[in-house]
């Protein structure tokens, strides 16, 4: 299993990195909150271990982004504020649980065992259109029974799609929730991952709306 590690404390980061990876994960170590952006648009991972104070910006802002990309990826913040409004405000930004610093290393695996374990409990509807189905649990996407493989910025383009129906999706709100708000990189590059969709799962999924954006229709 995947994880991403978000600690500016490089000491602490090493030792977090090796006591995951003698536990048969793999560690993806980042030290700010851009980086962390760019890590969680480019992989999928099964936990975020995610410091708050990160230089330059919060930790907080990084789960926020993650959540208004419907990024459920479960996350345990690691952090030396243990003031209850700061708990609070980590819980309301979406966070899965909360560790104080200095903490025993024993109950850091636990704790993200058990977030890990929540995660996969929840029941997460399905999404069907035709042949195509999302299990959003599992995050697999199978087009007639065969799997569909999508990268992480096409499955998150096909996600924002089918969570309206009906409905016209922007450009500017793909873009948001593909890349986060703060983002830079060209604007083509949603009518690049629309284009990869319908290559995989037929063009009559997702139609097109001159001028205004994409809508998937509503399922039958």
């Amino acid at each position: 299993m995947n994880l991403l590690l978000v600690e500016d404390d490089r000491l602490l980061g090493e030792t977090i990195c090796d006591g995951a990876r003698q536990g048969g994960w793999h560690v993806d170590h980042v030290v700010n909150a851009n980086a962390a952006r760019t890590a969680l648009v480019d992989h999928a991972y099964s936990a975020v271990l995610l410091d708050i104070g990160l230089p330059g910006d919060s930790g907080l802002t990084v789960l926020r982004n993650m959540r208004l990309r419907y990024d459920s990826t479960p996350v345990l913040i690691l952090t030396a504020r243990g003031q209850l409004s700061e708990r609070i405000a980590g819980l309301d930004a979406g966070a899965d649980d909360y560790l104080v610093k200095p903490f025993q290393f024993d109950e850091l695996w636990a704790r993200l065992r058990s977030v890990i374990r929540r995660s996969q409990g929840r029941v997460v509807p399905m999404f069907i259109h035709g042949d195509v189905q999302i299990d959003r649990s599992r995050r697999v996407v199978t087009k007639a029974g065969a799997e569909v493989v999508l990268s992480a910025q096409e499955y998150r383009t096909l996600l924002a799609l089918v969570e309206r129906p009906g409905h016209v999706v922007t450009r500017d709100h793909l873009h948001d929730i593909v890349y986060g708000t703060t983002s830079n990189v060209e604007s083509n590059t949603i009518a690049v991952f629309i284009h990869q969709l319908r290559r995989k799962l037929g063009d009559d999924l997702i139609r097109t709306v001159h001028g205004l954006g994409y809508v998937v229709g509503r399922p039958a």
